[in-house]
């Protein structure tokens, strides 16, 4: 059977070329006699993909040697409690921007640990857009500013970096990291869970600065204390090894697409053949504010909301699958994260365009 073009949030597509590697090197990898599954985390084969995937995230990300790279379990919802666990260093409360549903849920889980301060919001407009920084009204005595750079439900992207000035800036970018290059330099901490432009899921990646480890108050359990990880290389207990050996093809596989400035550059252009469509038409429509529209994710509703399950079945059909938009939002939804081609992206404007054709 001819693989689908995958527009999943998550789970989402990986690279066929990874896929394919991973493949070959199921049973033996590089001539160890064993998979990579069957490695313990201690020997040295499997020390070595560890290591490799670490300075290869560090080089496409110009990670400063100042931050530390952490790989671990949990899911980025597991970080909605880390970070206000090990980051409050004591203070009172911590700067929240609500951009949807996955910052909600961050808000949410920070509320038990102390403060927090919504600093800005874009509830008045059904989260469609990203509210201007000029509209932020940040605490300066904040422990620190987190913000969703991508809200993957609604579609909605953060295209600048905010300023916070001394207050450490934390960020969400679970789906958007790896598609642009980013300035690390600029956050205090940055999380991502894997299985959206990563790797599978059960990895999460945290970037954290070096000063901002070891300080919480009180002291935090043991497996959620990011300086217990930092202090063992993200092998306290045992790490998701295969995991982090699939985001270490993925790593590869993005330098070999001549590394993240070109990757966004495919991204712009994908992008660009979906909305430019849904701009020029009056069948399908696009709720996001135009300058905050997600190159990742895409929701789109059709005229007619009757003929949402017709036009699944049809790109069923047609070997698109997972277009359903989130259940809280309905419609449809397009991911279209690195490892999507740009033919996904036409065979769907195609598409897209015959049904409005027959419908509209």
């Amino acid at each position: 059977m001819a693989r689908v073009f995958n527009f999943s949030a998550g789970p989402a597509a990986l690279p066929e070329e990874v896929l394919r590697q991973a493949a070959d090197e199921l049973l033996d990898w590089n001539k160890s006699g064993q998979s990579v599954m069957e490695m313990s985390h201690r020997g040295k084969e499997y020390m070595g993909i560890h290591a490799q995937a670490e300075a290869d995230l560090r080089e496409l990300l110009a990670i400063p040697a100042n931050y530390k790279v952490l790989f671990l379990q949990g899911g980025a919802t597991l970080q909605f409690e880390m970070i206000p666990v090990n980051l409050l260093r004591g203070k009172a409360g911590a700067d929240y921007v609500h951009t949807g549903e996955w910052a909600k849920k961050a808000i949410k889980e920070a509320k038990l640990f102390g403060q927090v301060n919504v600093v800005a919001s874009a509830e008045d407009a059904n989260f469609n857009y990203a509210p201007a920084q000029k509209d932020w009204k940040l605490d300066k005595n904040a422990a620190y500013v987190h913000y969703t750079a991508n809200e993957t439900i609604g579609g909605v992207e953060f295209h600048w970096t905010p300023d916070t000035g001394d207050v450490p800036l934390v960020c969400d970018m679970s789906s958007n990291i790896l598609s642009k290059p980013v300035d690390v330099s600029k956050y205090g901490l940055i999380y991502a869970g894997a299985q959206k432009n990563i790797g599978p899921a059960g990895l999460t990646i945290v970037i954290v600065r070096d000063d901002l480890i070891g300080h919480a108050v009180p002291t935090p359990p043991t497996m959620l204390d990011y300086k217990i990880h930092a202090d063992n290389d993200s092998m306290y207990n045992t790490p998701p090894t295969y995991g982090i050996y699939i985001a270490g093809l993925v790593f590869q596989w993005l330098k070999r697409q001549g590394g993240l400035v070109a990757v966004e550059r495919k991204n712009i252009e994908k992008a660009a053949l979906l909305y430019d469509f849904l701009d020029g038409s009056k069948f399908f429509a696009n709720p996001v504010r135009k300058q905050d529209r997600s190159r990742m994710n895409v929701p789109f509703t059709l005229k007619n909301a009757e003929l949402d399950d017709a036009f699944l079945k049809g790109a069923k059909e047609r070997n698109m699958i997972q277009l359903k938009g989130h259940r809280s939002v309905g419609g449809m939804r397009a991911s279209i994260y690195n490892a999507m081609p740009v033919a996904g992206v036409e065979a769907l404007v195609a598409y897209m365009r015959e049904f409005e054709r027959q419908h509209g």
